[in-house]
């Protein structure tokens, strides 16, 4: 089985080259690398193409220099980064084997990731323009050409992003991905007999999409890519939006790439919210939503952990939890806030939906609607350290009134302690949030079930119910907390 590795990809734009004022100093140009010396980070990866590629290539042009005059929103932002790569590379520095020298100097690997399907040189073969995508032999020469030049580099490895949507298109017209599937597969061992040739420690990558359908309905042949052992390692995630899952899709993946002796590394988006709500921003998640997602991932069996776009500069906080993604037994024991994500509609229409909202509806007493949800944590093996058990739920348009039932794994919730709170202070009158303290019905490790249905409102009060959130916390300390066995005696 592949190592285990602990990753941060840098896409060298938002915190990089976007924010610097040109020209670019060198002791800023090497910030991505060295704000990970001293974590637990042990492999850097790199994006090296968004409308262009970030270093002086031969085959392609720079990023954004096709989109002189800077005049459209993110101008400012594309200048800086032309002008600041321009800058180096006009007093002798190649910007991309800067960072893959000060990379090893640090004793981090360096892998290249390059987005398929993104570069204005192709743009002539983009879907959205009538183009074939993939399916011309002329798009695929010019990725691999880009291969060939980014494997003469001291990289240790590539990696295929298959996932930037929506930044890219997709790869083949709808109703021609199944039929060009084995063109794709063909050019990914292309690129893997070239990686193999290149170096006999070098190794190849795919980001991919969370679902297996998903992959598949877009001629990514994910399994068989792993089958024939094109892949050492393959990373499940949905660009957009960079929203935290901690039950992120994972069984299909690991099981096909452990077959083929691959491994999977769990990706850690860094936002709790997408920010489609008023009340709810978008905001960074906290260091135990993350902990609770890592742990999550690692108890499903991927073989590391993978994640970006933390908040910049990166500070003491951020720092701490990249040392501890590299131990995946400090990760089990820590406090955490697992909270489901919720649906959003652009990722939903691709196939990647969300447990969250559930909406139940008035007239069906006693009609059970289901989440599934998973948890790393043992509480029962772990009962010494547990402090608190927290469920809270945040139900839109309840009244005190209303006859719930509320299951967790076939156990009534109402026999533990809750606690009624607004559910948000812009609008007190949309909801409420019920804070369950779990003493005797606890979630169990693994998957777990929870199950609601109205069963009584107030007379000619007849609208739904919906369940917006769910979150559960869970705390451990030095001792255990005293149950209802020690408040007896």
């Amino acid at each position: 089985m592949s190592r285990q590795r602990t990753i941060y990809f840098d896409d060298a734009r938002h915190y990089y080259l976007y924010v610097y004022e040109p020209p670019l100093r060198l002791e800023d140009a090497v910030v991505p690398v060295d704000q990970l010396a001293g974590t637990g980070v042990d492999t850097f990866v790199y994006g090296v193409a968004c409308r262009g590629l970030f270093y002086p290539s031969k085959v392609g042009g720079l990023c954004f220099a096709h989109d002189r005059p800077f005049t459209e929103e993110y101008g400012v932002a594309f200048w800086r980064a032309l002008s600041n790569l321009e800058s180096l590379i006009n007093r002798g520095v190649d910007p991309l084997q800067l960072l893959v020298d000060r990379a090893h100097e640090r004793g981090l690997e360096f892998i290249a990731s390059l987005r398929i399907g993104d570069n204005p040189e192709i743009d002539a073969y983009r879907l959205s323009r009538g183009g074939r995508g993939l399916a011309a032999p002329e798009v695929r020469d010019f990725l691999f050409a880009l291969v060939e030049e980014l494997l003469t580099y001291e990289i240790d490895g590539l990696e295929l992003d298959f996932a930037a949507w929506p930044a890219i298109d997709w790869f083949f017209q709808p109703d021609e991905a199944a039929e060009n599937a084995g063109l794709l597969t063909d050019w990914v061992g292309q690129v893997a007999d070239a990686v193999g040739r290149s170096g006999p420690d070098r190794c190849l990558g795919a980001r991919i999409l969370p679902h297996e359908a998903m992959n598949e309905e877009r001629g990514l042949a994910v399994r068989d890519w792993l089958a024939r052992g094109y892949l050492d390692f393959a990373v499940p995630l949905c660009y957009y939006p960079s929203v935290l899952d901690p039950d992120l899709p994972l069984d299909w993946i690991i099981e096909a790439a452990h077959a083929s002796d691959a491994a999977v590394y769990g990706f850690l988006h860094p936002d709790r919210s997408d920010g489609t709500r008023d009340f709810d921003p978008r905001a960074y998640a906290t260091t135990d939503m993350l902990r609770a997602a890592a742990a999550n991932y690692v108890d499903r069996g991927v073989d590391g952990l993978y994640t970006w776009f933390m908040p910049w500069p990166l500070g003491p906080e951020q720092r701490s939890f990249l040392q501890e993604m590299a131990d995946f037994e400090a990760l089990q024991g820590g406090d955490k806030q697992y909270c489901l994500r919720r649906r959003n509609p652009d990722t939903a229409a691709l196939g990647y939906d969300a447990p969250l909202p559930v909406e139940v509806p008035y007239g069906q007493p006693h009609h059970l609607h289901e989440i599934s949800f998973y948890i790393a944590d043992d509480l029962e093996a772990q009962a010494a350290r547990v402090q608190r058990v927290v469920l809270r739920l945040n139900v839109a348009d309840l009244v005190t009134a209303d006859r719930i039932t509320l299951l967790l794994n076939g156990e009534s919730l109402w026999t533990q302690r809750c606690r009624r709170s607004i559910c948000t202070p812009l609008d007190p009158y949309m909801g409420q949030w019920l804070e369950f303290d779990l003493v005797d019905v606890r979630p169990r490790r693994g998957r777990n079930l929870l199950a609601l249905s109205l069963d009584g409102r107030p007379p000619e009060l007849e609208c739904a119910v919906r369940l917006d959130d769910v979150e559960l916390r869970i705390e451990y300390g030095p001792y255990p907390a005293s149950g209802p066995a020690q408040r007896q005696r």
